[in-house]
């Protein structure tokens, strides 16, 4: 209970901070047009230089830059956990398969779930978002920026080239270099399960401790820092580069919002439909509660102990298919996240003055669809492993670098929502292996909430 108030407080803080920030943005953006159009340029570059101005930049050598120190420090200390985060987390993962000696169908059957489920939400994400790429509601120009010339006319195919590393330090000291560290930990987790899980009880018990520094770490920073860096990303963004970023921006939480609902409502419901024969009704009158709690709190471990529940007594799954496939969901299974990840690279490429091809977006998907399962089950974690997708296509020029950080200052509310595709899908996932298997209690599953109340309600008294 005190965590689900801690993560409404913090779903408010940041909610006020994103408007703060909208209303000081404009105020400045209004200041900006003002003074430039009054004969004040001179001012407003005084005021530009002690709060907006990028202190890299050339020519910048006497600016102080206050606002964009404090975003880039946050910026900085959420990526910072990227390499040791990614790699735990799909390390244990896949390493925790190990049960596949005694429930080999059941691992089997849940993986294909995983990445059917996957499929789907990549390919709606994808279709929609590339028409509306296509149309250009994802384009801004920024007059005062370059576009890139380098990484984006370099082959895709040099990211599945780059997926194989020649030095491991080298994959493991650079941001860029995530994909590679995707595959050592995907071979290390292989190599886990085959010498066996109790031979690596050190190694495994290093990464979850690794791994639970990274979750804290990541909470402190969300939790402490991330009200105030909105606020700050915001009004720079805003007084920066003005109303060119708004009509994007508004493009992408709106398409993103929409995706996420059609997917949770109808994707689901359609899937359960046709691949376990089952309506879905009940499915989706009983999980709503745990959709909810996902939304509330924002992160899928905290809502793994309600979903089990829910799964395993109102939705008739035997316990011990929802307690293999709801764990290793809660770290693989990211729907909504992929859904996110996917519409907010073309918004980037669209910032960034990229150009998408069907190949490209195919290798999007592709890295979308790995980034998503080593996504922590923690707050914030989808927007900042969505570094790993732009750095793997090369989106890294100014622009898109500034449109991944106004993704961050408005994602939170998307990531709610994404929380909830992700348990509901995990859950979704849990329906077709047991029911494949004849551990689904069909009458449980089809009863009504107040019938399954009522024997409950018998035995206490």
């Amino acid at each position: 209970m005190k965590k689900t108030k801690s993560s409404r407080s913090l779903a408010a803080r940041m909610g006020i901070a994103l408007l703060l920030g909208c209303i000081a943005g404009l105020f400045f953006m209004w200041l900006r047009e003002t003074l430039n159009a009054t004969g004040n340029a001179a001012l407003w570059g005084t005021i530009n230089n002690i709060l907006f101005q990028d202190i890299t930049a050339e020519g910048a050598a006497n600016a102080i830059g206050l606002f964009y120190i404090i975003g880039q420090m946050f910026i900085r200390a959420l990526q910072l956990v990227i390499v040791p985060m990614v790699f735990t987390s799909i390390a244990l993962a896949i390493g925790a398969i190990s049960d596949t000696r005694t429930l080999g169908r059941i691992s089997f059957k849940t993986l294909c779930w995983f990445l059917l489920c996957s499929f789907f939400a990549l390919l709606l994400a994808a279709t929609v978002g590339l028409l509306l790429f296509k149309a250009g509601l994802f384009t801004t120009s920024i007059g005062s920026m370059q576009a890139s010339t380098g990484a984006s006319g370099s082959n895709p195919l040099n990211v599945i080239l780059d997926i194989v590393p020649s030095n491991i330090t080298t994959a493991f000291s650079s941001n860029t270099a995530v994909l590679a560290v995707v595959f050592i930990a995907a071979a290390v987790g292989l190599c886990i399960t085959a010498v066996g899980e109790d031979r690596c009880l050190t190694l495994t018990k290093l990464f979850n401790e690794v791994n639970n520094l990274c979750v804290v770490f990541l909470n402190f920073v969300v939790s402490k820092v991330g009200p105030l860096a909105i606020f700050v990303l915001l009004t720079r963004t805003f007084a920066t580069y003005g109303i060119d970023y708004l009509r994007p921006a508004a493009f992408y939480m709106l398409t993103t919002v929409v995706l996420l609902l059609v997917y949770l409502v109808f994707g689901y419901a359609l899937i359960i439909r046709f691949g376990t024969k089952l309506d879905p009704i009940p499915f989706i009158k009983k999980i709503s509660k745990v959709a909810l709690f996902g939304f509330s709190t924002s992160s899928s471990a905290a809502a793994l102990p309600l979903n089990m529940e829910t799964t395993s007594q109102e939705l008739g799954v035997d316990e011990s298919v929802a307690s293999f496939v709801l764990p290793l969901g809660m770290t693989v299974n990211m729907n909504g996240t992929a859904i996110m990840q996917v519409v907010a690279t073309l918004f980037v490429a669209g910032c960034g003055g990229y150009d998408v091809t069907p190949l490209s977006l195919l290798v999007i998907m592709a890295l979308a669809l790995i980034a998503s399962a080593g996504t922590p089950a923690a707050p914030g974690a989808g927007a900042i492993i969505l570094f790993t997708i732009l750095s793997g296509v090369g989106m890294t020029n100014d622009s898109a670098l500034m449109a991944y950080s106004l993704i961050l200052a408005i994602n939170r509310p998307i990531e709610m929502l994404c929380t909830s595709l992700n348990v509901v899908g995990d859950s979704c996932t849990c329906l077709y292996v047991a029911k494949s298997e004849n551990l689904l209690n069909e009458e449980v599953y089809n009863a009504n909430l107040h019938e399954l109340a009522a024997p409950a309600t018998a035995e206490t008294a």
